[in-house]
């Protein structure tokens, strides 16, 4: 997809690195406490329909309304985190998901939770949440240098993880006290901690030198984006392939702990715990391991160790080695969603960073889904202890498929800044912005000998001409003219050929283009705008 450049892989920094940043620290310690927050809630709801009649479908469904919102309107609200400025859209989403939070607080301290109202409240709080992650995904880079990436990445996981662990544990002593109308109130001020932070956060204003894109034409250049990019392609393939089998441990977890261990609902909390705590601890370390395994090494080494949790859980009957294997399990699920999600930014321009990563979250929430209905079936067939086994299994066919299938090793080194480097066309007639489509063509002579090393160059032109608007590229040889040739491609409109071309170039697609740069004429640079000989 991208050129790769020839200096040496970049120096792994420290994991707290991100945290020296005023900005970056106190958005994160306010997810921090938005995470906890809504781990509580999930628990103080649970207990709100607990005694209602059909309980057992009710508390499954609380967990339905919280993250089929985020499965549905994931890509959505990439593209309006593209199109608007997304500190705004984050003050705005968050200010929603307190009032509501509020609302829900309020109507279950005077009685007025019903199980449709919570389950309702609960599914917009769940559009928010969808709303608000490609923004929150996207803004790291901002917050950020390129090298502390990773590192983010890791402490994002790391914060969730964390709230994963400890928020249930918070929100069971408090509905024991005094009820979960305290817990939901607790949840509004968590958002009250976020909006606080990014009011805190004066983002730099952005000057738009162009109309803003359209909705659906930008949901479509994200697509062909998506569509002209190997290395993103490799990394929600590599995502799947890893979170669908090791979804299984996460759902399983509560019917190991209750047959296999013969655990309450507080041993269960406990193996919530190990995992929580191996995060913590897979983030610590987290430089270290990227000094000594390339991306690639960190996956497949990730998928061997949560593939071996995987089959101790099933087998062992000692509740500490289980609990010892649980925290080696977090610290590889931190592993692989820190490398994932650091290199899905590094590999995505500022145009469509939030179009990649909604993608990226659809695909590993539709895995974790998919994968845990899945193996849920297959537990009930055949028993939990053989769908761990089946797990791990595919755990290790994932770490042996990156023999064939690996990740960029020098992602970071990608130069993704703006680049606007075509020469302004030469116009006569000044085209209207939802004119086109737009037919570019540009002529090359090659010498004979040059002919396979420019082929395989315009290769790389062609995706990147793709990546940056082109619906169709094709390179042409021109039968009429010795060693002639003439690149073609078609853009939606005139306003988005501008986009192109003022927009979404970077300093790697000039790198690709100085590879044909001798070959090519630019006065035979031609513009054509398609009419309607009907009109």
């Amino acid at each position: 997809m991208l050129a790769r450049v020839t200096t040496a892989a970049p120096k792994p920094v420290s994991t707290w690195a991100p945290l020296r940043s005023r900005v970056y620290r106190a958005l994160w310690i306010a997810q921090l406490i938005s995470n906890l927050g809504t781990w509580m809630q999930m628990v103080g709801a649970q207990w709100v329909l607990v005694d209602e009649p059909n309980a057992a479908a009710l508390v499954s469904f609380v967990q339905t309304a919280t993250t089929l919102p985020v499965m549905i309107l994931s890509i959505p609200s990439g593209v309006l985190a593209d199109l608007l400025d997304r500190r705004r859209l984050l003050l705005g989403a968050q200010s929603t998901m307190a009032l509501l939070a509020i609302t829900l607080a309020v109507a279950t301290a005077t009685g007025h939770t019903t199980p449709a109202v919570l389950l309702t409240l609960l599914f917009l709080l769940g559009c928010g949440q969808a709303v608000v992650a490609p923004s929150w995904q996207a803004i790291q880079p901002e917050l950020v240098p390129r090298e502390q990436i990773p590192s983010a990445a890791a402490l994002g996981s790391m914060n969730m993880n964390m709230g994963r662990a400890v928020g249930p544990a918070i929100a069971g002593v408090l509905v024991a006290l005094s009820g979960p109308a305290l817990v939901f109130a607790l949840n509004a001020l968590s958002f009250g901690a976020i909006v606080a932070a990014l009011l805190f956060w004066r983002r730099p204003r952005v000057e738009r030198k162009l109309p803003s894109e359209r909705p659906l034409a930008a949901l479509q250049a994200g697509t062909r984006f998506i569509k002209a990019a190997p290395a993103i392609r490799r990394v929600l393939l590599r995502t799947i392939l890893f979170v669908a089998p090791a979804s299984a441990l996460w759902s399983l977890l509560p019917v190991i702990a209750r047959d296999q261990l013969g655990l309450g609902s507080s041993g269960y909390g406990l193996m919530l715990g190990a995992l929580g705590v191996g995060a913590v601890l897979g983030a610590v370390s987290l430089a270290r391991v990227r000094a000594l395994l390339t991306p690639t090494q960190q996956v497949a080494t990730a998928a061997v160790v949560f593939g071996l949790a995987c089959c101790g859980t099933a087998l062992l009957r000692v509740e500490a080695l289980v609990l010892l294997l649980l925290v080696f399990a977090g610290a590889a699920w931190l592993l692989t969603l820190s490398t994932m999600n650091a290199t899905m930014q590094l590999l995505l321009p500022g145009w469509v960073r939030a179009r990649g990563l909604s993608v990226y979250m659809l695909v590993f929430m539709a895995g974790q889904a998919v994968g845990s209905v899945v193996w849920g079936l297959v537990a009930g067939a055949y028993g939990a202890v053989t769908a761990l086994l089946a797990a791990a299994a595919l755990l290790g066919g994932c770490a042996l498929s990156t023999v064939w299938l690996p990740m960029r090793q020098f992602a970071a080194g990608f130069d993704l800044t703006p680049n606007a480097y075509w020469p302004e066309p030469q116009l006569v007639v000044e085209p209207e912005p939802d004119d086109g489509p737009v037919l570019v063509l540009k002529d090359y002579d090659v010498p004979q000998p040059k002919v396979p090393e420019f082929l395989a160059a315009m290769g790389f032109v062609g995706r990147s001409r793709q990546r940056t608007g082109a619906m169709e590229w094709r390179l042409y040889r021109d039968v009429g003219a010795e060693d002639r040739y003439v690149e073609a491609f078609v853009v939606r409109s005139w306003s988005e050929h501008m986009q192109q071309h003022k927009v979404r170039l970077t300093a790697q697609d000039l790198m690709r283009e100085r590879a044909v740069a001798e070959f090519a004429h630019d006065e035979t640079l031609t513009h054509l705008v398609s009419v309607d000989p009907r009109a």
